[in-house]
């Protein structure tokens, strides 16, 4: 399995640490994944979490366009202004710092949400409120194409 799949919720401990899901830690010695590209996403209150190849994806993306362009500049903004590097310890734990808690509102557990390439750091409730929202609207729009 080279993917990110599922979801799963996991208690922060005493020092602030987080066992990733032994799914995910698969996932990650696969693709060979050694430090964690994370950054604030664009559309949910949740850390994105992926290897280098999610920082180059968005790179290429603003090299793409005209460097001094504002749609340029506001995905660097994003990405880079918004972006940390981290490593999993030993233990395959990741330290829950003031950059993750304060963007997500993440306390004592924390939701991996698996995004296919890479996945999220959610605050359990949001995550499933988000969820049961997107089930719903899929419901509603099967409905409506009947």
């Amino acid at each position: 399995m080279n993917r990110f799949l599922s979801n799963a919720t996991k208690r922060i401990d005493a020092k602030g640490r987080v066992s990733v899901p032994a799914a995910f830690r698969s996932v990650l010695a696969e693709r060979n994944i050694q430090e964690l590209y994370c950054f604030q996403d664009f559309v949910f209150p949740a850390i994105s979490v992926g290897g280098l190849d999610l920082l180059d994806r968005f790179e290429r993306q603003i090299a793409a366009d005209d460097p001094f362009s504002p749609a340029a500049n506001q995905m660097s903004l994003l990405i880079h202004g918004g972006g940390v590097f981290v490593k999993l310890d030993a233990e395959g734990r990741l330290m829950v710092t003031d950059f993750i808690r304060d963007f997500t509102g993440i306390a004592g557990e924390v939701t991996f949400v698996g995004r296919a390439d890479h996945f999220q750091l959610w605050r359990p409730e949001a995550f499933l409120a988000l969820q049961a929202q997107a089930r719903e609207e899929r419901r509603l729009a099967g409905r409506r194409s009947e």
